[in-house]
């Protein structure tokens, strides 16, 4: 037998031992799914920046970042144009807040109600008008390339902070597609634990029925041993054979842990899921709630089906009210627990929908313009950062990029945005992309 067919032969009993690890187990092994449950093996150091302090940063331990995907309008809902002509500002009316001269769309009443606590920003620009490049470049701060994947926020977030002390991954996302970069070229353990639907908790988490405590330990030793070999021959050079090991042993960790509890809404009162709402995104920032309220670091909950380009105002009433329900929600609940002052909320959009509307009452791409916001985490609310001009088309202040947006998160927690990291391939990369800078005029 030839080496080739010897690594073939290898590989192949791998992917066997993964199948048989989950018939026996319940576990979700192997491929990407292994470093979902990573875990370092060495905590780091803190890198918390004490001169971040006096500028209002480093008081957020957790970030919760709701990406609504597709292009959320800013003219409909955080940058509303009462004065524009009606073939702008359409069938939106602007409403008062809670804070003197800031209005919202008139389908976000709850968060309205809440504006105290949330600094918008109205003058985010992007270089991207395609979907999949815009929530790429919102993510991580750089544009697409073929030879690399960045990584996000979140990964950033974790590789620049200590290591947590609890047995849930440090990073989690719900709702997420599958072109999510993840940690892009960083380790597996900043790899998020991507829930697809957070009513039905974390899948494949227990056992199977009828197996004891030892029948399975006795497979895992089995696994242990007929791993051996290969083990011996590839985990020193391989780090993803490391990786998948790691996740293993981090999985089965957290079988054990009571921390598995915190993915089952159930727990929950009825009042709680009423507050939120029923939708399957509110379902998403409850959990989102849970999590962070046991130490985990980064949870990112996606709410897609923005790309109206056609019938722009009827699916505003549809979809807007849950986003405002839950975001609302979230806000009360996190001050309510004394969690809001060291959770940083953020929601972000790829791109924003033009001034004009089209021939189908829709609007288009565009990345010229859009809004953001922060609340929580030491920001200071009720505020509103940059502007647009009379139409919402051109930005008039205080232009904002993704990778201002991302070291901002950074200011937040306290971390370097701009330490650098090197790749694989040995070029240097930072969470704020080498060159955004925070906005530090955002925090108190």
């Amino acid at each position: 037998m030839n080496d080739n067919h010897l690594k073939l032969d290898e590989l192949s009993r791998r992917g066997f031992l993964a199948t048989t690890a989950k018939s026996c187990f319940g576990l979700t092994i192997g491929g990407a799914a292994s470093s979902f449950f990573t875990q370092s093996a060495q905590a780091q150091k803190p890198t918390t920046n004490p001169a971040l302090l006096a500028t209002g940063g480093g008081k957020a331990k957790s970030v919760i970042y709701l990406f609504m995907s597709g292009g959320l309008s800013h003219l409909d809902t955080f940058d509303p144009k009462p004065n524009a002509p009606v073939d702008i500002r359409g069938k939106v009316n602007a409403i008062n807040t809670n804070v003197a001269g800031i209005q919202l769309g008139h389908c976000l009443p709850e968060l309205a109600k809440q504006m105290d606590k949330v600094a918008l920003i109205r003058s985010m620009n992007s270089t991207q008008g395609a979907h999949a490049q815009g929530r790429y470049y919102m993510r991580t701060g750089y544009t697409p390339r073929s030879s690399i994947v960045h990584p996000t926020s979140g990964a950033w977030s974790n590789k620049l902070r200590s290591e947590t002390k609890n047995d849930i991954p440090p990073y989690v996302t719900v709702n997420c597609g599958n072109d999510h970069p993840g940690a892009g070229f960083l380790p597996s353990e900043y790899t998020p634990l991507p829930i697809g639907d957070a009513s039905s908790g974390l899948q494949n988490s227990e056992r199977r029925k009828g197996v004891g405590d030892e029948e399975f330990h006795h497979q895992l030793d089995l696994r242990k041993q007929l791993d051996a070999d290969f083990d011996a021959r590839y985990s020193k050079g391989h780090k993803k054979v490391r990786a998948y090991n790691e996740a293993f042993e981090a999985a089965v960790k957290l079988m054990k842990s009571k921390d598995l509890e915190a993915f089952d809404l159930s727990h929950e009162s009825k009042e709680t899921h009423l507050l939120y709402g029923t939708e399957r995104f509110s379902k998403g920032v409850l959990l989102a709630r849970r999590l962070v309220e046991r130490g985990v670091r980064f949870v990112e909950v996606e709410y897609s089906g923005f790309d109206w380009h056609a019938d722009n105002f009827g699916l505003m009433e549809e979809r807007i009210p849950t986003l405002d329900q839950a975001l609302a929600a979230l806000l009360k609940d996190l001050e309510l627990k004394g969690l809001l002052d060291s959770t940083l909320v953020v929601l972000g959009t790829e791109f924003g929908r033009s001034p004009e509307i089209n021939e189908n009452s829709g609007r288009n791409h565009y990345p010229k313009a859009f809004s953001t916001l922060m609340a929580g985490g030491g920001i200071k609310g009720g505020q509103v950062y940059g502007g647009t001009d009379a139409t919402g088309g051109s930005i008039t202040k205080d232009k904002v990029t993704a990778p201002d947006f991302n070291a901002t998160i950074a200011h937040a927690l306290g971390v370097p945005h701009d330490k650098v990291i090197m790749s694989d391939s040995k070029r240097p990369f930072s969470m704020s992309a080498r060159e955004g800078n925070p906005i530090t005029k955002l925090f108190s």
